[in-house]
C-alpha cells in the first residue's frame, strides 16, 4: 500500500494555505488545495509579525482560527479527491511563522497541531524548525533537502530559487550531494506586495506589469541595499522582522530627506521597479558568488508567475549563460513546491531520518526535524 503524506505550507507572503498529499519513490501529486485566507485572520496574521499590544491574546486566538481552517481543508482535500484515511501515514504542518529570530535562538510558527490531529484523526508533524535551531543552525531555510533529493542532477548544475515573501536559493552543484548549500537573498514578494496593494489595491503586481511601467532608482536602491542582512555571509535567514512596508517607508523618507533625492524619479511605479530590482540583485548576487559557472535556474513560489521578474533574471544571468525557467519543467508545479517539501519533511520524520542541511542552516549536525502530535 502507497504511504501518502501531507504537506501543509502558509509562508511570509501570507496570500493562502497550500495544502498538498503526496508520495515519494517516486514523487506523485494524488490531490492539493489551496485556502484563501478570510481577511480579518489574515489581517491579524500580519499584526502578530511586528510588536504590538496584547499580543499573546491575538496569538491564542490566531493558533486556533488557523489550526481550524487547516483541520477543514485537509479534510475537505481527503474527502472530495476520495482518498483513502488509511494510506495517510502523517501530516506535515509548517504553520505561519509570526516571529523568526535567530540571532536570539528563537522562532515562533502558530497552527495548533493538536487541533489539526483531532479534527482530522491523523498524526500531525510540526514545529520543525526548533530542532535545528537548538543545535546551532538557522532553522532556515528548510527547503534544500527537499529540493537535493528531488531536484539534484548528475552533470548539470542547478539552483531552485524560491520566490515567496522572501527569496531563498537551493545550490545543488552537479554530482556532488556533500556541496548542496542555500541561504535566504532577503525580499521578494513581501515588499512588492505591500507597495502594489498600498498605491493599487491589488494584492500583488500580476507578472510584474505595473513594476514594467517603471524605472528603478538608483539612490533608493543602494540605500535599500544597505540593509546590514545583504552583507552578511550565509549561513542567513531572514523574515517579516527585518523586511516590512514601515521599514520601507522610513527608507524612503530618509531618501527623500537627502541631497541627492529627485522628486521627479519619486512615482509609486518607479519604487516598484527599485524592489524588483532589489531582488533580483540579491539573487544574482547569491548565484554568481558560487563556484558554478553555468547552469539552470528553476523557480518555484508565488514568484514564479511574475513573468516581467523572470525576464529581469534572465537578463541578469545572461553573462555566463543561466537558464531560467520553473519547476513545472521539471515536472512540479511551482505553486505545489513548499507544501510537498512539508509532505516529504513529515515521511522523513516518520522514518526517523535527517530533514536538514548543516550547510545551508549552520546546525551543528543532520537532525531528525520535527515533534509529533499523536491520534
Amino acid at each position: 500500500m502507497t504511504a501518502i503524506y501531507i504537506g501543509v505550507m502558509t509562508g511570509t507572503s501570507m496570500d493562502g494555505v497550500d495544502i498538498v498529499a503526496a508520495s515519494f519513490d517516486p514523487l506523485q501529486l494524488h490531490a492539493t488545495l489551496t485556502l484563501l485566507f478570510e481577511p480579518d485572520l489574515r489581517d491579524e496574521l500580519m499584526a502578530l509579525t511586528l510588536p504590538s499590544d496584547n499580543e499573546i491574546d491575538r496569538m491564542g486566538k490566531a493558533d486556533v482560527a488557523l489550526a481550524t481552517m487547516i483541520g477543514e481543508g485537509i479534510n475537505t482535500l481527503i474527502e472530495k479527491n476520495h482518498l483513502d484515511r488509511t494510506q495517510i501515514k502523517a501530516i506535515g504542518s509548517h504553520g505561519q511563522t509570526i516571529r523568526h529570530r535567530p540571532e536570539h535562538g528563537f522562532t515562533l510558527q502558530i497552527g495548533d497541531p493538536n487541533i489539526i490531529t483531532e479534527m482530522t484523526q491523523i498524526p500531525v508533524i510540526s514545529d520543525f524548525r526548533r530542532r535545528d535551531m537548538a543545535a546551532g543552525g538557522q532553522g532556515a531555510p528548510l527547503v534544500p533537502a527537499f529540493h537535493q533529493a528531488l531536484f539534484q542532477h548528475d552533470s548539470i548544475h542547478r539552483v531552485i530559487l524560491n520566490l515567496g515573501g522572501i527569496a531563498n536559493v537551493s545550490m545543488l552543484p552537479a554530482g556532488k550531494p556533500e556541496a548542496v548549500f542555500g541561504f535566504d537573498t532577503g525580499p521578494a514578494n513581501i515588499l512588492m506586495d505591500a507597495w502594489c496593494h498600498r498605491y493599487t489595491g491589488q494584492p500583488y503586481d500580476e507578472n510584474g506589469n505595473w513594476a514594467a511601467y517603471g524605472q528603478p532608482i538608483r539612490s533608493l536602491l543602494d540605500r535599500l541595499q544597505a540593509h546590514e542582512f545583504f552583507s552578511k555571509e550565509p549561513p542567513k535567514s531572514t523574515g517579516r522582522e527585518d523586511f516590512n512596508l514601515e521599514w520601507l517607508d522610513e527608507q524612503i523618507l530618509d531618501w527623500r530627506n537627502d541631497l541627492e533625492y529627485d522628486e521627479l524619479e519619486d512615482t509609486p511605479e518607479n519604487i516598484q521597479a527599485t524592489l524588483m530590482k532589489l531582488t533580483t540583485r540579491a539573487i544574482k548576487k547569491a548565484i554568481y558568488r558560487s563556484e558554478m559557472q553555468t547552469g539552470e535556474v528553476y523557480v518555484c513560489g508565488g514568484g514564479a508567475y511574475n513573468s516581467n521578474l523572470l525576464e529581469q533574471l534572465r537578463w541578469r544571468l545572461r553573462k555566463h549563460e543561466w537558464t531560467v525557467q520553473t519547476t513545472a519543467d521539471l515536472g512540479l508545479s511551482p505553486t505545489w513546491v513548499e507544501a510537498t517539501a512539508f509532505a516529504w519533511l513529515a515521511m522523513r520524520f516518520v522514518n526517523q531520518k535527517s530533514g536538514n542541511l548543516p550547510a545551508v542552516t549552520g546546525a551543528a549536525g543532520y537532525r531528525i526535524l520535527g515533534t509529533m502530535t499523536a491520534v
